[in-house]
């Protein structure tokens, strides 16, 4: 029972953060202004996504560890925090609340991806190359963020915020560049309803997010190892 109730937590999780980041995404878009500089629209979209992260952390985090991401699940996995089966049941919960969240997305703003783009990651420069590079990277420090300030029971209070404030970093400085993934089940919700080249091109934002992920666990365990 215990574990049913970590996978309705994370599909809730991700659920919420595909709907209301992703969403906040569509609603606001990419605007830019005449001369290509970033309008409001990306913070809006970068604190939407660190606000749900917060959010979630303060709700669910005491029952499944707030992940609403596979990428993080995968680092807990390789630290070995987490069993084969419950990082199974983590990784369709999320999948599945993802999809969830952005079929209501779609009931609120319609389904044309001419009109709703539901948050959908795109190639920097049509570059898969520049793409997965700049994934991996936004996703290792994120990850690495996670990892740390969980690391340690007195950082409890403070690690919804601190992850939070990681994913508002990473989205300010990566939705120019792919939009920011970080997170292969946001990418494949937003994907599979956006159609075109965000699905044909979703591949990219489930593999990068994930080595990413497993690199930050890797150098984790290497920096926080005890000599012996």
């Amino acid at each position: 029972m215990d574990s049913i109730k970590k996978y309705v937590a994370e599909f809730i999780g991700t659920f919420v953060l595909v709907f209301a980041a992703c969403g906040t995404a569509a609603k606001v878009g990419d605007k830019v202004t005449g001369d290509g500089s970033a309008t409001t629209a990306y913070l809006l979209t970068a604190l939407a996504f660190g606000f749900v992260i917060v959010a979630m952390a303060y709700s669910i985090g005491n029952i499944s560890g707030c992940h609403i991401n596979p990428a993080v699940s995968l680092a807990v996995h390789i630290s070995g925090k987490m069993s084969a089966k419950d990082f199974c049941g983590y990784i369709i919960s999320q999948f599945l609340g993802g999809i969830v969240g952005a079929a209501c997305l779609g009931a609120v703003m319609g389904f044309d991806p001419a009109v709703n783009g539901f948050g959908a990651n795109g190639l920097y420069n049509n570059s898969i190359g520049q793409s997965i590079f700049i994934e991996i990277l936004l996703t290792f420090i994120f990850v690495l963020a996670i990892l740390g300030v969980t690391s340690k029971p007195e950082f409890g209070n403070v690690a919804g915020i601190v992850i939070g404030l990681a994913l508002v970093l990473v989205h300010i400085f990566g939705i120019a560049f792919t939009g920011t993934s970080v997170n292969p089940a946001r990418s494949f919700a937003s994907a599979i309803f956006a159609g075109g080249a965000a699905l044909a091109n979703c591949w990219v934002f489930i593999v990068a997010p994930l080595v990413g992920g497993a690199l930050a666990a890797l150098v984790w365990k290497f920096l926080s190892e005890e000599k012996k």
